[in-house]
């Protein structure tokens, strides 16, 4: 029964081999030149402040627009694994996932309605 698995962590231990190598080597043969640009934390080009600006808020479009890549990153995940046995599933996965696929898109327009979709 161990037989079987000799392979998975055969698989296992060549990736993690890989990953510390991978980490290694770069530390080894990377350049080592710091300076203060490269210290500090990476802020997308705009210099680090105490507090952000507009007094510390952040917009909430980022979270929303976060929150929508979640539900259509899952919403593939669920359709991708019935499109692969939709023949062998019948007509009751077919109406589970029609309702599903309805239910995401009722979200859809909730947010669309609501301007969440819009940039200012």
């Amino acid at each position: 029964m161990t037989n079987q698995y000799v392979p998975l962590l055969f698989l296992a231990a060549i990736g993690g081999g890989f990953a510390v190598l991978s980490v290694v080597a770069g530390a080894v043969v990377g350049p080592k030149r710091y300076n203060r640009a490269k210290l500090d934390a990476y802020e997308c080009g705009i210099e680090p402040t105490p507090q952000a600006l507009g007094g510390g808020k952040v917009p909430i479009k980022y979270y929303l627009t976060a929150m929508l890549f979640i539900i259509f990153d899952i919403e593939s995940v669920f359709l991708y694994p019935f499109a692969v046995h939709f023949a062998g599933l019948g007509l009751v996965a077919l109406v589970e996932m029609v309702l599903f696929i309805i239910t995401v898109f009722v979200a859809y327009a909730y947010v669309w309605r609501r301007g969440g979709l819009e940039w200012d």
